[in-house]
């Protein structure tokens, strides 16, 4: 597949959806669709990694038209509504979620969105129920790796041990998300210091003064909204979910960590909103990040829905704790992001046997039958 993937984005997918062939063979259901922003104008590119969940607003305008022109977007209330009591769905369905909640989300896709008269589910962290600036742990880790001289290095912090050698781009992402498992693992404060610790090991200044210093739109770019913000998307009429507290792989937490990541950080963004949370997206999304036993812990915090973020498009099997969802990512062609929201692509992926959603992450009885689509 590694030479078929680039004739399926470039010659099959432009192909298919001139034809229309996408809007004849999609399949009934719900297409769940997920961004995690948009770059601020003028912004300043940093690396192809850090960088590959956003995408211009010209992309997010022309993907939204295509969706109100091919598909019938829900909203958020709706998408709640269905999830509580079934029914049926308008034909060929799709919503919009955004995670993460950065401050891009509310100073550049709200505008769009408003535009468009549409409606989005983001999902935030714990981290914009306060006042003061931040960023997510991991992305700060992230640009720690990026930024740290070439060599061989060892760090070790409370009993936290990362070692390796910075040479290559390939070498320091693999050793980021490396060190994203292990600090995972332990709570926020360890992870805190482990940063700490690291920057004064590498010598190097800390990212979020840095780049506030050396680049006017680092705000918007990857800093998260603060709690006065967050009042301001919701004010703009968009639905708030939870995203953990801190965004840590779930599935690498002991259960009381986990726990406390999924359970606190409804209770925090519902005191910050003052408004019930109840939907919930796992950080990272995906099939090494999410399991059985915190999909569980999902349904018993009482959220109402849960979204993963792989699979996804009409026809995907659909469980209300483990919602597939179509990532939109950088470089990601009209063509590619429809053969995506049609199901086309996840159809292909499972004629493959290649689709990594698993179909038993959520096998309990509590959704209404409608809502497993075949």
């Amino acid at each position: 597949m590694r030479f078929v993937t680039p004739i399926l984005k470039r010659v099959i997918y432009t192909c298919l959806a001139g034809t229309g062939y996408f809007r004849s063979t999609a399949r009934p259901g719900l297409a769940v669709i997920t961004y995690h922003g948009v770059f601020p104008r003028g912004y300043k590119p940093i690396d192809a990694g850090f960088d590959g969940s956003l995408i211009t607003a010209d992309v997010f305008r022309q993907q939204l038209r295509l969706l109100k022109a091919k598909y019938t977007i829900i909203s958020p209330e709706e998408m709640r509504s269905w999830c509580q009591s079934g029914g049926e769905l308008p034909p060929r369905a799709a919503l919009l979620t955004c995670d993460d909640g950065l401050l891009n989300n509310l100073t550049e896709m709200v505008p769009i969105l408003q535009e468009e008269g549409l409606k989005c589910l983001f999902f935030v962290t714990g981290g914009s129920a306060l006042e003061h600036r931040t960023m997510l742990w991991y992305q700060d880790l992230q640009l720690l790796f990026l930024r740290a001289p070439e060599g061989s290095f060892a760090l070790a912090c409370d009993g936290i041990e990362i070692s390796g050698v910075l040479a290559a781009p390939e070498q320091r992402q693999d050793l980021w998300w490396r060190a994203v498992k292990r600090l995972s693992q332990v709570d926020a404060e360890r992870r805190e210091r482990f940063l700490r610790t690291a920057y004064a090991y590498f010598g190097i200044e800390e990212s979020m003064p840095f780049y506030l210093r050396t680049y006017a739109g680092t705000q918007r770019h990857f800093c998260v909204l603060t709690r006065s913000e967050l009042l301001q998307l919701a004010a703009a009429g968009m639905t708030i979910g939870a995203h953990t507290l801190t965004h840590p792989i779930l599935a690498q937490q002991a259960p009381e960590l986990a726990w406390t990541e999924i359970a606190e950080s409804r209770a925090r963004l519902e005191s910050a909103l003052r408004t019930q949370i109840w939907a919930l997206a796992y950080p990272f999304g995906d099939v090494g990040s999410v399991t059985p036993e915190v999909v569980a812990m999902a349904k018993q915090a009482k959220f109402e829905a849960a979204f993963m973020n792989i699979g996804g498009g009409l026809g995907s099997r659909l469980s209300l704790h483990a919602i597939p969802r179509v990532h939109v990512s950088a470089g990601m062609s009209l063509a590619e992001f429809e053969a995506h929201v049609c199901g086309f692509y996840e159809s292909l992926q499972r004629g493959l046997r290649r689709t990594p959603t698993p179909p038993d992450l959520d096998t309990s009885p509590d959704a209404p039958p409608n809502l497993r689509v075949a």
